[in-house]
């Protein structure tokens, strides 16, 4: 069976520019080939089935020719794959993805082109410059700066130009661009400015002239993948900034939970200004059916303790399964954290007690209050979660039934180069501290700034060796709090 290839546009970096039609595809791909312009998180996407070849680009050393890489779609294609063949950016502006379908074409293959958020546009975006502005710019010229050494380029014609010239790849060339642009006619003292790995944590701008930008750019130390723009429209790059004006601008945090368990925290890092890489390291493994011997005792149970959302899900996914009328329960629902407590609502139900710390000790020290002697607690949890509610309630002489209705077990890396860029290294619970280790490795880990959420989890990182920052409050919003105030301590 012959299969099928997509050619993906994944945008410029930041993984929220990725395209609905883009995730739904990247789905179904049973074979992908990416390079190193594409966003840390997008093989995320990805089934655990999904092979992956790295064909990355980089300055000076291609690890593939396009020649092979079109030979490589070929093949897979015929193998009868679903090829995903994912590029930053969008595939047909400088990203020779015209090629990639020739060759499908010449062997009457299946094919689609996925369209992304082009860079151009969208990272001078980030950077408060808007590509066009009435009465600025009315035009613009993207140009590739590959071929600016080369006669190619018509550039008397884009000298004479009023519009936004934007050249692609080009820092290399950036010296012969600015000179055959005021060579040809174009005043030197217009207006440039050159953006670096736009929409993600290591966006850099620097401003000037093209008398002084080349000069300038080397000062700063830039370096490729940037976008060269030349136009009036930089002038409005302070007033227009939005991106660098976040707290959490410059940061890459890496969250290390599950991806289920991920999705609130990365939403709020993300709106704060930080690009979040998400390396799952552990993932869940469904064990329900322990619950079957306890089904016919759920009307009799006092409380019922949640303490995350997989937790609610699986109890109640059970529930469901087993045909069972939730209306016979009578006891009183609590859970750690606004997370499990969103999941229990999207249930109908309304939790009794919400412990904001993310540990045991949270919730029972405000769930002690209310709880007698002689009463029934049931504890759907996960099989390597500490015992100590379970402990704790029954010294105070109540009957608890804890139940393993899931598993957590190790994750797949998908990206190790991903970890490159981290700044931050996020820790919610020992298990995401051990199986970050056998995953990344200690020294690896080193490198970065560790943060734990909650005294059990700080104590796995420093039985490790390794040194680490402690939430003084064990929540989400504790942590979003300090991870601002760590980067205001470190600009300081």
């Amino acid at each position: 069976m012959i299969g099928k290839a997509y050619i993906i546009g994944t945008g410029p970096g930041d993984e929220e520019l990725l395209t609905v039609k883009a995730t739904r595809v990247l789905k179904n791909c049973t074979a992908v080939l990416y390079d190193r312009l594409v966003s840390n998180n997008i093989l995320n996407y990805l089934n655990e089935d999904c092979l992956i070849y790295y064909c990355g680009k980089e300055p000076g050393a291609h690890y593939k020719s396009q020649d092979e890489i079109n030979e490589m779609i070929v093949k897979l294609v015929k193998e009868g794959h679903i090829v995903g063949r994912v590029k930053g950016g969008d595939p047909y502006v400088f990203g020779r993805g015209g090629e990639e379908v020739l060759a499908l074409v010449e062997e009457d293959l299946d094919f689609e082109v996925i369209p992304g958020v082009t860079s151009p546009i969208s990272v001078l975006n980030y950077a408060g410059i808007p590509i066009t502005q009435r009465a600025m710019a009315q035009s613009f010229h993207i140009v590739t700066g590959m071929t600016a050494a080369s006669e190619k380029i018509n550039w008397e014609a884009l000298a004479k130009e009023n519009g936004t010239l934007v050249f692609m790849m080009g820092l290399e060339n950036l010296d012969r661009i600015v000179s055959n642009l005021i060579s040809n006619g174009k005043d030197k003292s217009t207006l440039a400015a050159i953006v670096m790995r736009g929409t993600s944590s290591k966006q850099r701008k620097v401003i000037g002239t093209l008398e002084n930008i080349s000069a300038k750019a080397k000062e700063s130390g830039l370096k490729s993948p940037c976008i060269i723009v030349i136009g009036e429209v930089v002038s409005l790059n302070e007033k227009l900034s939005w991106y660098e004006k976040k707290p959490l601008f410059g940061t890459n945090i890496c969250i290390t939970r599950s991806r289920e368990q991920s999705s609130s925290l990365k939403v709020a890092l993300r709106d704060l200004g930080a690009e979040v890489t998400e390396i799952n390291s552990i993932k869940i493994e469904e064990t329900k059916e322990n619950l079957k011997p306890y089904i016919d005792k759920l009307k009799d149970y006092d409380h019922i303790l949640l303490t995350s959302v997989n937790g609610v899900n699986n109890f109640f996914d059970y529930l469901v399964e087993e045909n069972y009328d939730v209306r016979n329960i009578k006891a009183k629902f609590s859970v750690i954290g606004k997370a499990t407590k969103k999941a229990l609502m999207q249930r109908g139900i309304v939790p009794f007690i919400m412990a904001r710390e993310f540990v045991g000790e949270g919730l029972f020290k405000v769930l002690a209050p209310h709880l007698n002697k002689g009463e029934k607690v049931l504890i759907p949890c996960s099989s390597s979660s500490r015992t100590y509610l379970m402990d704790e309630i029954r010294k105070l002489g109540l009957e608890v039934d804890r139940v393993h209705t899931y598993n957590t077990v190790a994750g797949i890396l998908r990206n190790e180069r991903a970890f490159d860029e981290v700044d931050y290294v996020l820790f919610t619970s020992p298990s995401t501290v051990n199986n970050m280790v056998d995953m990344i490795s200690i020294e690896r880990l080193k490198e970065k700034k560790l943060i734990a959420i909650g005294p059990q989890t700080a104590k796995a990182i420093s039985n490790k060796g390794m040194e680490c920052k402690v939430c003084t409050k064990h929540s989400e919003e504790g942590f979003l709090k300090e991870i601002i105030e760590f980067k205001e301590a470190e600009n300081v």
